[in-house]
């Protein structure tokens, strides 16, 4: 069993006390040190106390070493989204790591994404992926990168690949904010958020393109959220005018119009006459 070792690990990511995590669950401190080194041996009520107060599942707590749990998956237990329990509206995220037990990245191309859409939460169909590592990313994220077709995403170029972080709460997104989105209809779409999660359960999706409408979504289509980083693409963006060359672009405009106007009004006041004769 792994309960000494798992609750020492969960109040420790609280950085919390003894005495403070004791005080919380009603308990003599001792009584928890001795929990936590194994000197005495919890009944179903402390296990069920214990389990409520981390929201992870009592098989999980005992069976299961979360010292051995990449970032990711500690992050979603302590979500609320025990990985190790099947039903419900959990999520589960399959994902892979290196020989140095630290998480990649997964490539999902564009030929790939049919497959995504079915075996996203596959580990042996995750593990299929070609992966890379980024230095300069955190190791304590889920990142994943996707190539993303059509051109509702512009002005990033199509066929780019762009990056994503793994969102675990939802709700924490801020609108906004750009995303990889997998819905069970659209499929992978790169989006800008709206969220109304807290309000009505669901969040409305806006294109980079202003020629796509936006629509919204209810959060049980989506499968997964993936918040923008960056993207690497082999085509330069369409360049977009500085403000101050489009205030001069737009002056010039309106003095080429006056000058027309001007030569108009003048030929309108001295018509030339007759051809002499």
């Amino acid at each position: 069993m792994y309960f000494d070792l798992n609750i020492k690990l969960l109040r420790k990511r609280k950085n919390l006390t003894q005495d403070e995590v004791a005080a919380l669950l009603q308990m003599k401190r001792s009584t928890l040190s001795g929990y936590e080194n194994r000197v005495a041996q919890p009944g179903l009520e402390i296990l069920l106390l214990f389990s409520g107060y981390y929201n992870i599942a009592i098989d999980t707590l005992l069976k299961v070493d979360l010292s051995k749990l990449s970032e990711t998956q500690l992050r979603q237990l302590e979500h609320g989204e025990d990985v190790f329990l099947r039903g419900g509206n959990l999520r589960v995220l399959a994902s892979t790591v290196n020989a140095d037990n630290r998480e990649n990245i997964e490539l999902v191309p564009v030929k790939a994404q049919a497959g995504y859409t079915n075996g996203f939460a596959d580990p042996e169909y995750i593990s299929e992926l070609q992966v890379f590592q980024l230095p300069f990313l955190s190791g304590e994220k889920k990142y994943r990168t996707f190539q993303l077709q059509g051109d509702s995403m512009l002005p990033i170029p199509e066929k780019a690949w762009v990056t994503g972080e793994y969102v675990v709460d939802w709700k924490e997104l801020k609108t906004g904010e750009a995303c990889v989105v997998l819905t069970m209809d659209d499929g992978i779409v790169f989006k800008i958020i709206e969220n109304r999660i807290e309000k009505d359960g669901k969040v409305i999706l806006y294109s980079l393109n202003p020629l796509y409408e936006p629509y919204e979504i209810n959060v049980s289509g989506i499968r997964e959220i993936w918040k923008f980083i960056h993207f690497i693409s082999h085509e330069i963006p369409e360049p977009v005018i500085p403000e101050n060359q489009l205030v001069r672009t737009v002056a010039g405009l309106k003095h080429d119009m006056e000058r027309m106007k001007l030569i108009n009004s003048n030929q309108n006041h001295h018509p030339e006459g007759p051809p002499a004769s």
